[in-house]
């Protein structure tokens, strides 16, 4: 039977924090994201500018830090030139670079106090980010379950080798994705997963499909070990994981994004965010059913932390 990383965490009415934003955290630090790779090209160029947001996570109170694979993939890693071997160096090394600022953090002695020792998560991002088109907000591939397996495959072997404690798989726009990646958990049994959908309005992930039916998938592997919505707008949350509830048994998570919407054909953030204080909504969220709570893309360490000391107050 798979051991639960998280229910160290849980016990006794825990909460789990997760992270905030990767990408936009490094672009706001002033790296340069204008690219296919998106975060990952920072593994190539300033690696230990991401070990330093991790490591800033974990100050901020987060459990969990997420690597920077999201869209690290050998097909993106070949369009730069880069062979397999290399390709596999690089979402190894996303792996090396949470651990490294995890066992840190860890190795202060203030740090471990009432804390329990976080956990690393290996993202695997939606075959939509390596589309680098937007279309992990549409999920409109027309593509099998089989050809999907087949994309994952390879990548989900050298992450979960890599290291981490969990794989999250994240941004998930359909449910034929969804379940393709539930396929393929079953060829690495010792690998703890969550499933996390994007989600397009309270009831609909990214596709039109609906979030209720995506959630019941957790329910068909032990491996699942939580499931619920990522970058998905703030004002949707509560309402997803209500339908969530009634779906699965699984413990529900949400990181929700800032509230803007990305736009890719210009290659930039639209709309206003809808939340500049993240206390009262981790707080709602809570309310709702989600045990494991973070932020997505635009969120900050100051997000993350303003969550965890919202959180402590209900526990």
């Amino acid at each position: 039977m798979i051991q639960n990383p998280f229910e160290r965490f849980l016990g006794d009415g825990g909460v789990v924090i997760l992270d905030g934003a990767l990408a936009t955290e490094l672009e706001r630090r002033g790296a340069n994201l204008n690219d296919a790779l998106w975060s990952a090209r920072i593994l190539l160029e300033d690696p230990d500018l991401i070990r330093q947001v991790h490591y800033d996570y974990l100050v901020a109170g987060a459990d969990v830090i997420t690597t920077a694979s999201y869209q690290a993939t050998f097909e993106g890693f070949a369009r730069r030139g880069l062979d397999r071997q290399q390709a596999a160096e690089l979402m190894r090394l996303s792996v090396h670079l949470a651990r490294e600022a995890r066992d840190a953090f860890w190795a202060e002695p203030a740090n471990r106090t009432g804390r329990v020792r976080p956990l690393v998560a290996a993202s695997v991002g939606p075959y939509g980010a390596y589309l680098a088109d937007g279309s992990e907000y549409r999920g409109d591939y027309g593509l099998s379950a089989a050809q999907l397996m087949d994309f994952h495959r390879s990548r989900m072997a050298v992450l979960a080798a890599g290291g981490a404690d969990l794989l999250a798989c994240e941004t998930i726009p359909c449910q034929i994705e969804g379940a393709a990646l539930l396929a393929l958990l079953a060829a690495f049994p010792d690998m703890p997963a969550w499933l996390s959908f994007s989600c397009r309005s309270g009831e609909e992930v990214s596709d039109g499909g609906l979030f209720a039916a995506c959630a019941a998938l957790a329910d068909r592997s032990e491996q699942v070990v939580a499931v619920g919505v990522n970058c998905t707008a703030p004002r949707y949350v509560e309402d997803l994981l209500g339908s969530a509830r009634s779906a699965t048994q699984k413990p529900l998570l949400c990181y929700p994004n800032s509230g803007e919407a990305w736009d890719p054909r210009n290659n930039c953030w639209i709309g206003t965010t809808g939340v500049t204080d993240f206390h009262t909504p981790a707080q709602r969220w809570h309310t709702a059913g989600a045990t494991l709570i973070g932020g997505c893309c635009r969120t900050t360490p100051e997000d993350i932390r303003d969550m965890r000391e919202a959180l402590s107050e209900r526990v």
